[in-house]
Order: C-alpha cells, then structure tokens, then sequence
C-alpha cells in the first residue's frame, strides 16, 4: 500500500439537531485535500466511529471517496461486532474506498487464532490495516501471522511500545518482506515521530492536520520549533479531559470557521476556556511559520 508523508483523519460533523452534515464534510476533507495529505481515514477515530449508524457511516466513506477523486487514497474505519465490521467494509468497498482501519474489537476478546479468522474475514472485502491499541497488543510473531493473511496491508501502532514495535518490525521484515506498512497512530504523533523516526518510520497519522494543516505540514517540512512551542503544550492540554483527542481537534476545525457542531456521547465538548488556550496555540504556531 503506497502512503506517504501526514495522514489526514476528518473529524465527522453534525447539525445542531444532531444529524449528519455531508456538505461540510466534503468542505473539511477539501480543505484538507489542498494540503497533501498521504491518505485521508474517514469514519475512524477522531471521526466519532464509534457514534455513527450503518447508513452514517457508509454517508461518511462515500462522501470522503467523492471529495477525494482519487487525489488521496481513502480508507475507512471498520471494526466492532463481526456483522457490523462485514457490513462497513461492504459499503465501503461500494463507495470505492481502497481500504480499512481495522479497530479494536469492542469488549470480545477471544485468542489469536480468533482475531486473524475475525480479521482474515474483513480482510477478503477489502484491504486491511490493523489498529493495535486497547484490547490489541501484539507479539511480534502475531503480527507476521497477520501480515501473512491476504489482504492484510499495515499496522498502525497507537501503544507507543518502541521495543515492541522495534521487533516486530524485524520479524516482519525478516519473514515477509518490505511490503507491510507500520506508522505512527499516536494521538498528537508529532510528539514521539523522533523516536519512530529512528526506527524507519515515517509515516504517520496526525490530528493536527484535520484542523491546522499548515501547521502539520510545516512539522513534516522541518520546522521543528513547533515541537516545544506548539506540539507539547496541544498534548498537555489534550490530557486534561478524557475524550479531548477528538473534542479538540473538533473545536480547532470550529475555529477555522467551519461549523462542525457538537461532538456526540459519551464525548463531551471542549470547555471555553480550553478552547480559547487552543486558539492562542494555533494563533503562535502560525506565528513560527509565517502563516496568518
């Protein structure tokens, strides 16, 4: 799977009435889109999936496959009970996405034999990258197991273990070749790209980029002032409230003037205070880097 440079993951925008609001979506992921984005993952993470219907996220693929027009590879998220997970990759597939985000399997956890059949199913609709976090940790021999299953593209790592992954690159590497990509799924991933940087990564995904592109894109390009003046003191303030790795990032695309609405439960909104802090954050990482 060729990706490359900052990978851009929309958040999902609603109505005040809570409803789905495509126009904006494809307004979002085209201003995005301008940027470069190495690919664009809709209905993941920051994209609230696990808040979405059937029918919202197949919306919210087709959407993101339209406003791309093949300028960027689309993945969509996945996962969940096996029916469900089935059902995304089906309408995905449909809409002409060229891939997935396999999430955890929520609560179910079963054997490794069990996750690779889970897994090997999802795989045969459409090409797979596995998300390892929460209830997903895996040896090294597990992921050469999954990246033997046809289909089964990358790994994203949202652990930040570097020895684990460390290894499991190498086993990879060893038993099955070049062709398996790993990246960096870490909220804020700027923060720790120096250490997976040293051990050839350098493909990651980055929530910066959903609402300060030029910011994310600047990073990529060099400017590494925005490391301790931008990026460090954004993870401080995402730690404040659980659940803030998507509220804040859907509050700095508010700021952009691109009304977005709410977050939806169990998340909460950011609070006034912690949005005006993210502005003043944005306002003097433009200022590093010339932007108004």
């Amino acid at each position: 799977m060729n990706l490359s440079g900052v990978l851009f993951f929309p958040i999902t925008p609603f109505t005040l009435s809570g409803k789905l609001a495509e126009e904006v979506l494809a307004e979002h992921i085209g201003r995005g889109l301008d940027h470069g984005p190495g690919g664009v993952f809709a209905a993941c993470g920051t994209g609230e999936f696990s808040s979405l219907s059937e029918a919202e996220h197949a919306a919210v693929v087709r959407v993101a496959v339209e406003t791309a027009a093949g300028r960027a590879p689309v993945f969509a998220g996945a996962g969940g009970p096996l029916g469900a997970a089935l059902a995304q990759a089906g309408a995905a597939r449909e809409a002409g996405a060229d891939g997935l985000l396999l999430m955890p399997p929520y609560l179910a956890k079963g054997t490794s034999e069990g996750f690779v059949a889970y897994v090997r199913e999802i795989a045969a609709i459409l090409p797979v990258i596995i998300y390892q976090r929460g209830s997903v940790v895996l040896t090294p021999e597990q992921v050469v197991e999954l990246a033997r299953v046809p289909g089964v593209v990358g790994l994203k790592d949202g652990l930040g273990d570097i020895d684990l992954i460390q290894r499991s690159m190498l086993a990879v590497r060893k038993e099955v070749g070049d062709g398996f990509t790993f990246f960096n799924g870490l909220p804020t991933a700027e923060l720790t790209m120096g250490a997976y940087r040293g051990l050839g990564v350098e493909l990651y995904s980055s929530a910066v980029f959903a609402f300060a592109p030029d910011i994310a894109t600047a990073y990529l390009n060099g400017e590494h002032r925005l490391l301790t003046e931008f990026y460090e003191p954004l993870v401080r303030l995402r730690s404040k409230v659980p659940g803030y790795a998507v509220a804040l990032v859907k509050a700095g695309v508010r700021l952009g003037s691109l009304d977005v609405g709410p977050v939806r439960p169990p998340l909460v909104d950011a609070a006034p205070e912690d949005v005006a802090e993210l502005e003043s954050l944005i306002k003097h990482g433009r200022s590093l880097i010339g932007t108004p």
